[in-house]
């Protein structure tokens, strides 16, 4: 009989706690960067494999992937970003609201750059999967060549699979994360130290001077050959990203213990093992075991793969939603797949695009091989954009000199940028994709933050003042509107300015509720804002009243909970009694509107795609009146 949880010390919960999080942590945060042992080596000796294999050359490289881990990840990632919060939050979108907010000077610049790491993180998250799962399925050539036809379907039918059960939830999947990904990275580490001992001269690899070596006597081969080294640090943006999700300390603890470790030992026994074997070189990973052991290795190697797809796909969800609460991005459906963690949620649209996205991957490249040089580009880009951003962190809100953010950070945009450029080499071979990716994403976030205000500001001119509409509507004359009943919530981006859809009301209706409230929805640049501090109201009137909600971007903007908690702190007014108005505008493009036509119908396009304001907000359907309206953009 176990003990209940309640009766174990403090001390011993806490360490359970830490404990259950690291493990979490090492599925959730690490399942992409475990699994870039498939196929990062293999990459880097491809340009080498016609003219033989030199030792050199292959020391030179792992001490290279091994150098890459510790500055990038180690230093970069684990031991400073994390350090980098928004409220406990990481991530690109995170830290651009919290600089927009305390840099106001370089919003312009920081939204650019903030936008185009989201986008290439976009682009990542199609590029993953597709990648992992065809490097893990194709182990099964190794089992049996009659096989080699099969890879692709297979390889398609788990995409298929893993996405169409994503509007499920990821609870119930995710308490395996972790525990299968353990395993995963104890293989890892198992496998190279079996090899190590093929070739002691291995070890050699931990003295950077190798490294240099190998780039200054490789020349223009080992700057392309830079592009498949950083394969080794792919997924290591998860790690700000889902800081959030696990906390600094599990996420420093994972990588330390059992990360970092099994990582570094699987590409020291990765290269004794082409160092004794030259011809293993084709496929270092899977060849590193027994014929006996590849079918389950293939196997768990797969349920690897498809934990880091899930990954970026949750990640995915994450920043899209991050981005429609910050108005970067339409209103879209978004499901919450869990009733305690609003963390767990799906989008149907950004759902079908990433599978779209991935299956056109497969389909077109059909292998691992032909689609690795398109991956590096969105990663190397994404972690120039980290860096960017948090040179404006520690200058403006850890007040560093700026000769000191430079010292410390140019070093690593350097490096960054030297990958990035080896990357680009490789741009007629497929690293055009992530980049299309990328515009696409960038463009549709430009439209519509530019449409909106084009949109607002042609609004406004018709505008009329709230404080001027209230003294006019209660002034009694032949000509007031006839008072009924109840009350009356009119949702607005304007609390200072009368909402048209109150005019209309008035212009066809002819009536005045008893009581109205001029409803303002804003999104705070935090992750989340507390109960208490989530609404003001403020008395204008006998019959009108202005309230503003506040949620933050990682917050469910749930109006009705919301209403719940006014009416629990004096807010005065019956549901069955109360009626939400909301404004309903037919857009029609116009030459002339300060955006190119196709710009323009792009605009129309995507706030035709979004989601009724009703379900968004969770305002119930049935006492909710819509008033249209055509405007001209």
């Amino acid at each position: 009989m176990t003990a209940s949880l309640d009766h174990v010390p403090v001390r011993a919960k806490s360490l359970r706690q830490f404990l259950a999080l690291t493990l979490g942590s090492v599925g959730v945060v690490y399942g992409d960067i475990g699994t870039s042992p498939l196929y990062a080596f293999r990459e880097a000796m491809r340009p080498f494999a016609g003219g033989g294999v030199e030792r050199e050359e292959v020391i030179g490289l792992i001490s290279l992937m091994l150098w890459t881990l510790t500055v990038i990840v180690t230093c970069k990632y684990v031991l400073f970003l994390l350090r980098a919060d928004n409220d406990g939050e990481g991530g690109t979108l995170s830290l651009l609201a919290l600089l927009m907010k305390r840099a106001p000077r370089y919003t312009t610049l920081m939204f650019a750059a903030g936008i185009l790491g989201a986008a290439l993180f976009i682009g990542d998250a199609m590029i993953t999967p597709a990648l992992s799962v065809l490097s893990a399925v194709e182990g099964l050539r190794l089992v049996t060549p009659a096989l080699h036809d099969y890879v692709l379907p297979i390889s398609v039918a788990i995409m298929v699979l893993l996405f169409a059960i994503q509007s499920q939830g990821t609870g119930a999947v995710s308490r395996f994360f972790g525990p299968i990904t353990l395993v995963w990275f104890l293989l890892l580490g198992g496998a190279g130290v079996a090899h190590v001992g093929d070739d002691l001269g291995i070890l050699a690899a931990f003295n950077p001077f190798h490294a240099v070596v190998f780039l200054w006597n490789a020349g223009l081969v080992g700057f392309i050959v830079l592009g498949a080294v950083f394969l080794t640090v792919t997924g290591a943006e998860a790690l700000y990203a889902d800081l959030g999700h696990f906390g600094r300390r599990p996420i420093q603890a994972a990588w330390f213990a059992v990360v970092f470790p099994a990582l570094a030992l699987n590409y020291l026994g990765q290269g004794a093992l082409v160092l004794s074997h030259p011809d293993a070189a084709s496929n270092p990973f899977f060849l590193m075991f027994p014929k006996w052991a590849i079918l389950p290795v293939v196997i768990l190697a797969t349920a690897a793969t498809i934990i880091a797809s899930q990954s970026v796909i949750t990640g995915a969800f994450s920043l899209v939603r991050q981005a429609i609460h910050l108005g970067f991005l339409p209103r879209l459906q978004i499901c919450f797949t869990s009733e305690t963690q609003t963390g767990q949620i799906y989008l149907p649209w950004v759902n079908t695009a990433l599978l779209t996205g991935v299956l056109v991957l497969m389909l077109v490249f059909g292998s691992s091989e032909s689609l690795a040089p398109a991956y590096g580009v969105s990663i190397s880009g994404a972690m120039i954009i980290d860096t960017i951003l948090a040179f404006a962190f520690v200058r403006y809100l850890w007040n560093w000199p700026g000769l000191t953010a430079t010292a410390f950070l140019l070093p690593l945009f350097l490096l960054e940028a030297i990958f990035l450029g080896a990357n680009l080499f490789k741009i007629h071979h497929g690293g055009y994709v992530p980049i299309l990716f990328a515009a696409t994403v960038m463009t549709m976030m430009w439209t519509w933050r530019k449409g909106v205000k084009l949109l607002r500001d042609k609004t406004a001119r018709h505008e009329i003042p709230l404080s001027q509409f209230i003294a006019a509507a209660e002034r009694k004359s032949e000509h007031a509107p006839v008072v009924v009943p109840g009350t009356a919530i009119f949702l607005t981006a304007t609390p200072d300015t009368t909402p048209a859809v109150l005019l209309h009301n008035i212009k066809h209706n002819h009536v005045l509720h008893q009581h109205n409230v001029i409803l303002t929805i804003k999104t705070a640049r935090v992750p989340y804002v507390p109960e208490k501090d989530r609404f003001t109201l403020t008395k204008l009137s006998e019959r009108f009243s202005k309230l503003e909600l506040r949620f933050g971007f990682m917050d469910e903007q749930n109006v009705s909970q919301a209403l719940a908690q006014c009416r629990k702190a004096g807010l005065k007014f019956e549901i069955m009694a109360t009626s939400f108005y909301l404004g309903r505008r037919k857009l029609i493009a116009d030459p002339n509107s300060g955006m190119p036509l196709w710009q323009d119908k792009l605009f129309i396009a995507m706030a035709a795609s979004a989601i009724d304001p009703t379900d968004y907000f969770h305002l119930p359907p049935n006492r909710v009146v819509e008033l249209g309206e055509q405007v001209v953009v």
